[in-house]
């Protein structure tokens, strides 16, 4: 929707025209969705997904530039072996966030999404560093060799993670130091939050490594550091909710430049073409399609392989894959649309070579890729759910299951930890409490701890009882809130207590809601 509102507005009846510079696209853009999404990866099944994740995002983006590259060089005219491999390149990152897009959240089983969004953070490193090589080599910097690319890919690779986890660290060690000398101001605190990924971007790239990397690895650190843990609940509650909007916002922006650029691709490498002999514009648009199917071809047929090596040579450890049925393959083929890592990647191959002339066929390059990130959109929005339908999404029961573990536990933990301070109270002479106080308070907390601590309750019952609670408190909160404004109203309250006191309710009913969801 996004993209069709961007081009609708850049089209000449509108006019609206907004200069694209690639490099200020991926540090304005790039650093804090990717940052949001290592955020919200598991790392554990992230780790437990390694060999699959890796086995997409590095093995088969080589994969994909070399047999990619070939087929286009062969195939498209015009467009000499170095360029053709920098078009493959720009073209094997998958984009998670233009897949949620089009599906929805939660509608590919997660077995199968946890891989694609592990994919997708990991591919995009590997992507824009073989474009790189490819760019180098066509500009003459660079002679490249198999051995000195494998080299330079782990510099910058392992680089890029250590980059993202030490800036990650220093950010920890800045929250306390903030915390201990300046108090819990909730606002200083997310800045910095917010700037973390732009740090870890920009610092990367500065020492020469991978600063896609660097944004992925602080948003995983930050999950994993306990720096969140440690934080003060203002600054945890208003974060979360910031992240959530600024995610949703920025998701919009990136495909709604997609759009606006569009209008502007499409005039130019008409105009080039015509005046190119070598070319014909109806084989471009035939060229997009050829091109989209041999990459569905390459993923399918490497996912395949990957399934038959499972099945074959890890029978005690196998991977994810050699248990997917071939639907749940096709799914996971479907699923590698293209986004905007590829569009600001082919956009920001520089128009000129060091001689002066003219980067060799940079109009096609910018043209089939453009046109295979909308197809690719096209076929993802008409075949996923077609083969989406009636598939298990979610384990409901398991969760529920584990919700229930889980508020158990939690509540024997808080009730020995109530215990333990009720004795603590009743022997302070200081405090000087009320015994019967002391008891009656501990006693009717710890009576609504024992309900979600007892395991004899069925689900039904309990969710039942949880429900209607919810219901009951939230009636409650609302016609406390129409009570605060008739007071306000009266002139019984100020404005400052009215606020603060709605603010109190509304963190009250968020948690309540929250919890139904």
């Amino acid at each position: 929707m996004q993209i069709a509102i961007g081009a609708l507005l850049a089209w000449p009846t509108f006019g609206l025209h907004v200069e694209f510079d690639p490099e200020l696209f991926l540090v304005l853009f790039i650093p804090p969705l990717l940052f949001a999404d290592g955020w919200k990866t598991p790392t554990r099944e992230f780790l437990e997904h390694g060999r699959e994740i890796f086995g997409l995002a590095l093995a088969l983006v080589v994969v994909t530039v070399v047999g990619i590259g070939f087929l286009i060089y062969w195939v498209v005219p015009g467009i000499p072996l170095v360029p053709a491999f920098a078009l493959a390149a720009v073209l094997s990152p998958t984009d998670a966030v233009a897949l949620s897009g089009i599906v929805g959240e939660g509608r590919i089983p997660k077995k199968i999404m946890g891989i694609l969004q592990g994919e997708a953070l990991m591919n995009d490193a590997s992507g824009l560093v073989s474009l790189k090589f490819a760019v180098a080599v066509a500009m003459g910097t660079m002679i490249f060799t198999v051995g000195g690319a494998t080299v330079e890919f782990m510099k910058v690779a392992i680089g890029g993670i250590l980059a993202g986890f030490v800036v990650s660290w220093l950010y920890g060690r800045s929250l306390r130091f903030l915390s201990r000398w300046g108090g819990d101001e909730p606002a200083t605190q997310i800045v910095l939050l917010f700037l973390l990924p732009f740090a870890s971007y920009l610092i990367a790239e500065h020492i020469g490594v991978s600063g896609i990397l660097a944004a992925v690895a602080a948003g995983m650190t930050i999950t994993r550091s306990g720096v969140m843990r440690r934080a003060p609940l203002a600054m945890r509650l208003r974060a979360n909710s910031t992240w959530s909007m600024l995610e949703f916002v920025f998701n919009g922006m990136v495909f709604l430049l997609l759009g606006l650029q569009l209008p502007g691709i499409l005039e130019t490498s008409l105009m080039a073409a015509e005046i190119d002999p070598n070319v014909e514009i109806w084989m471009l648009f035939t060229d997009i399609i050829l091109i989209y199917a041999a990459l569905m071809l390459v993923r399918f047929g490497w996912l395949w392989t990957m399934k038959k090596f499972s099945n074959r040579f890890l029978k005690r450890k196998p991977m994810e894959f050699g248990s997917w049925t071939t639907r749940e393959i096709l799914i996971a083929s479907f699923a590698g649309v293209r986004g905007a890592i590829t569009l600001a990647g082919v956009l920001s191959i520089p128009l000129l070579l060091p001689d002066g002339n003219v980067f060799p066929a940079r109009y096609e390059l910018v043209f089939l890729a453009a046109g295979v990130i909308l197809f690719s959109l096209f076929v993802g929005v008409v075949m996923l759910p077609v083969l989406l339908q009636h598939i298990e999404v979610a384990d409901h029961s398991q969760q529920l299951k584990e919700e229930r573990i889980a508020r158990a536990a939690t509540a024997e933990v808080a009730i020995v930890a109530i215990q333990k301070m009720e004795e603590r109270l009743a022997a302070d002479t200081e405090e000087n409490i009320d015994n019967q106080l002391l008891t009656e308070v501990s006693s009717r907390v710890i009576g609504n701890l024992r309900r979600r601590a007892d395991g004899r309750n069925d689900v039904e019952s309990s969710i039942l009882e949880e429900n209607l609670e919810r219901r009951f408190r939230l009636a409650a909160l609302r016609s406390e809130r129409a009570e605060l404004y008739h007071l306000r109203a009266t002139r019984e309250i100020s404005n400052e207590t009215l606020q603060k006191l709605l603010h109190d309710l509304d963190l009250l009913e968020a948690l309540l809601i929250e919890e139904n969801q």
